[in-house]
């Protein structure tokens, strides 16, 4: 039986390793653009180790200056979904983690096209972000396509393992939906089996999109390539 209690803020969490890529291929002019005209403005602050050394929990409020519902993105990608969530629902404030900083550039590009201004970027990794978010602030978690890690010995770099579980679990209030959508039969059988353990309970698990999905570039990927995708819901108890 899971334990739905929350995790206890750590203010002096571990230094860890980053697995995965923060370079590409070479940025395009404009995604230059992007990164030093806009992402100043819609980085959250306090986040990173330089900035916050000594890991005080922030005020989420900050972040959109309300309180309005707080989203979270784990991984964005090249933003698609990111930006399609925000401009569904104008009245959230969505915050994406990224550490790769060409999907970052990415992100921004789709930013500007779409004209939509309830989203925040950070462009490093979501434990960063999730170490000084105060406890059951995050209302909706998003984790879509992630990197699969498909050799046996990298499975431990999973997001659907404790280390990046737990911490989501405190951050997440009670009744908050965490959604994961993956093409790797494996990846999804360890996020059955993890999720739950963390304090989630299980709403559904299908092959079938939610009503609010946009296709990313990712899936469609995965779709020329026979690969089926999949989609998971769970609630936060």
């Amino acid at each position: 039986m899971s334990d739905s209690s929350p995790p206890v803020f750590d203010p002096n969490p571990p230094r860890r390793n980053f697995y995965g890529r923060r370079h590409g291929k070479t940025l395009r002019q404009s995604q230059k653009g992007y990164l030093s005209e806009d992402l100043g403005d819609l980085r959250p602050r306090g986040i990173t180790v330089d900035d916050n050394p000594d890991r005080r929990p922030i005020d989420p409020r900050a972040i959109f200056g309300d309180d309005r519902p707080l989203w979270l993105e784990v991984g964005f990608g090249g933003g698609e979904h990111m930006v399609h969530m925000a401009a569904t629902y104008p009245d959230i404030g969505i915050i994406g983690c990224e550490p790769y900083i060409n999907g970052v550039a990415m992100l921004l590009g789709k930013i500007r096209a779409a004209g939509v201004g309830n989203v925040s970027v950070h462009p490093g990794d979501a434990r960063d972000l999730m170490d000084v978010l105060p406890d059951a602030c995050i209302d909706r978690a998003f984790l879509m396509y992630p990197d699969p890690w498909p050799k046996a010995r990298h499975h431990r770099r999973r997001f659907v393992t404790p280390e990046h579980l737990q911490p989501l679990a405190r951050v997440m209030a009670p009744g908050g939906i965490f959604r994961v959508a993956s093409d790797i039969p494996d990846y999804i059988r360890q996020t059955r089996e993890e999720v739950p353990v963390a304090g989630f309970g299980m709403i559904s698990d299908t092959d079938q999109p939610w009503d609010d999905w946009i296709s990313t570039r990712y899936e469609q990927k995965a779709l020329r390539d026979g690969r089926p995708p999949h989609y998971v819901t769970f609630r936060r108890l």
